[in-house]
Order: C-alpha cells, then sequence, then structure tokens
C-alpha cells in the first residue's frame, strides 16, 4: 500500500507500481530468491535506486535493473555500521530528487528492521512511502526443521525476540517463556546465546528444553544445529556458525525434516 506524506495512515491511494519520488521499503526474504515476492521482484527491476541491508543475497541483488543504483547502506550487529541518519538522509534525498526508491531489508521489513525511523524520515521530508512485505527469517527457519510455529495443544502463542537489543531483550518476562510448551523465535541470538540460558534456568526452564539454531535460512549453505538449553552455549560455540541465525527456543526439527536435510547434505 502507498502513504502520501501529508495524509493520515489509513489513507491509501491503491496505487500498485513503484513511483518517481517515492520510497518502497521492501522485504527480501530470507535470502532464497524463489521465496521473493512478485511485486518485489518487478520493483527492483523498475527501480532508479536501491538501498540494501547487509543481509541481502547476491542473488537477489542480481535481479535488479541494469541502470539501477545498488547502495549498500548494511549494519552489522556489533561491527561496523552506517548511521541511521545517514541511511535516512541517502534514502529521502534520492526520492527528493525524483528516483523511484527501493529501500530493500532482508526477511521482513516489519520485523526488526528499523522501519518506525525510516517510516518518519520520510514523512519528515515529505516523501511518499510503501511498504512490501517479505518472508521474515522465522516462517523460512521453522519450514526448514519441518515444524510450525504454533500447535493445538503445545502453544497458542510465539515471541519473537532480538538479542541485539539487549537493553529491551533483559525486560523480557522471562518466567513466563521458561514455562513448558512456550516457543520463541530469537533473532540475532548467537552473542546472546548464554545470557538466554541463565535467564530461562534461573526462571525455571527445563535444562532439557529444545534449542535449534538454523543458520543462512532457505540458502544452499543452511546449516541446522539441534541441542537443548543445556548445552547450548558450548555446542553454539563448537558449531562455529558465522551466518545470520535464527534460533528457536522450545522447538527441534521433525525426524523426517532432519532425516532429508542429511540427505541433500550427502547429495551435494
Amino acid at each position: 500500500m502507498t502513504h502520501t506524506a501529508n495524509s493520515p495512515a489509513s489513507d491509501r491511494s491503491g496505487m500498485c507500481c513503484l513511483v518517481k519520488g517515492q520510497v518502497a521499503f521492501a522485504g527480501s526474504g530470507p535470502g532464497d530468491p524463489d521465496l521473493l515476492t512478485l511485486k518485489v521482484a518487478r520493483d527492483l527491476q523498475e527501480a532508479d535506486v536501491i538501498l540494501f541491508d547487509r543481509l541481502v543475497s547476491s542473488e537477489i541483488l542480481a535481479l535488479a535493473g541494469a541502470q539501477t543504483l545498488l547502495e549498500d547502506v548494511g549494519k552489522e550487529g556489533f561491527g561496523p555500521s552506517m548511521s541511521q541518519a545517514e541511511i535516512c538522509a541517502r534514502m529521502t534525498a534520492h526520492a527528493l530528487a525524483g528516483k523511484k526508491v527501493v529501500r530493500l531489508k532482508s526477511g521482513d521489513p516489519t520485523i526488526f528492521g528499523r522501519l518506525d525511523e525510516e517510516l518518519t524520515a520520510c514523512e519528515e521530508a515529505g516523501v511518499a512511502y510503501q511498504i512490501m512485505p517479505g518472508i521474515t527469517a522465522a516462517s523460512a527457519a521453522v519450514a526448514a526443521i519441518g515444524q510450525s510455529l504454533t500447535q493445538r495443544g503445545r502453544n497458542s502463542s510465539v515471541r519473537f525476540l532480538t538479542g541485539h537489543d539487549m537493553r529491551g531483550f533483559a525486560d523480557q518476562d522471562w518466567a513466563a517463556l521458561a514455562r513448558p510448551g512456550e516457543v520463541a523465535a530469537i533473532y540475532m541470538g548467537k552473542k546472546s546465546a548464554r545470557f538466554v540460558q541463565g535467564r530461562l534456568i534461573m526462571h525455571g526452564a527445563n535444562r532439557a528444553t529444545p534449542v535449534t539454531i538454523v543458520e543462512n535460512a532457505s540458502r544452499a549453505d543452511q546449516r541446522v544445529l539441534e541441542t537443548t538449553l543445556d548445552h547450548l552455549p558450548m555446542d553454539l560455540a563448537e558449531a562455529g556458525f558465522d551466518g545470520p541465525a535464527l534460533t528457536f527456543f522450545g522447538l527441534a526439527p521433525r525426524q523426517s525434516a532432519a532425516a532429508l536435510y542429511d540427505l541433500n547434505m550427502e547429495l551435494a
């Protein structure tokens, strides 16, 4: 949906195509180009400028138009990053210059994507925008292990947490999450694994609770680590994951999915 900068968020023009002087906040999904929406794929071809995040895959960037300008504005957790202010300034400057701008974010832009700051920048600059969803990492990762985020009789809700924002992360309701049957999808949680383990055990979580980490979900180099809360930090350190990873607390791979994954690895 498209929003004009001078109208309430509830006013929608129904425009479906990327236009000059507009920013499209697009979700690139988990990395597999086959999981990209048709709308995002089309707009990548039509864009004058694409400002992309660090985790957007090269296969998806290859779908950009031949004349499209690609700008890397990626952030890296606990590493060098472009400031949010500079990202917003570049994005709005291109739009105000009459460019068709795609702000390409990994996964879904509405989940841990710093979307609100950039929407505010558009509104303050008088730039129209639209938001195009993508498949978030939790959806791709849970499909990779043959599981469901919710299950009747087990859990009727699932928590999406981010291990990167430690200030907000520390304020979670750990006692509720530690109850049997609870499920959480933890984004960017590799560095916070020991903290998570400690908080959950301190609040009574069973040390044998299954934990699954999926690295590079949906991509050719996807890897899956099956462990327990008790062994989480040690097993994760031994696995040596260096790519983006999604941690599931309370979920183990379905056996048939794990067997298929092992077979595919043998055939690769």
